[in-house]
């Protein structure tokens, strides 16, 4: 029988990551430009919280709100998901469903090494799924 995957397999290695004391706008800017939706963010050299594309929609439902004058930092997730690369993947995709969570940061000994994120997620279902039923 074969061991259940590490986490790190498919993780997104050097993900691209924000200070916390950078505008809304550059957030906005990064996503965009790197096609991402999830933006960890860091203060002071740690893992502070995490940006989502779901903090920039809700931040607009506030009429006059000008991302260039707010900052990562005071509308990011300040608790996100975290985790090991040797966690087990069955692991962190049974918690980030349970929790409804779009990604799952990364750290080893407390630095930022990797994003796991549903598009992850969905590339190591097809990776499993090819490995199991065509081989």
């Amino acid at each position: 029988m074969k061991s259940i995957p590490k986490i790190s397999k498919y993780m997104t290695t050097t993900p691209n990551a924000i200070n916390s004391d950078s505008s809304v706008y550059e957030a906005m800017e990064m996503m965009e430009k790197h096609k991402i939706r999830h933006l960890p963010v860091i203060k002071d050299k740690k893992v502070f919280g995490i940006m989502s594309d779901r903090n920039v929609k809700s931040l607009f439902t506030f009429a006059g709100v000008n991302p260039k004058n707010i900052k990562v930092g005071d509308v990011c997730t300040d608790l996100p998901y975290i985790t090991e690369p040797d966690a087990p993947l069955s692991q962190v995709a049974t918690d980030m469903a349970i929790q409804k969570l779009g990604s799952a940061l990364v750290l080893d000994n407390g630095k930022l090494v990797g994003i796991f994120t549903a598009t992850d997620a969905c590339e190591a279902l097809s990776d499993i799924c090819q490995q199991r039923f065509h081989n």
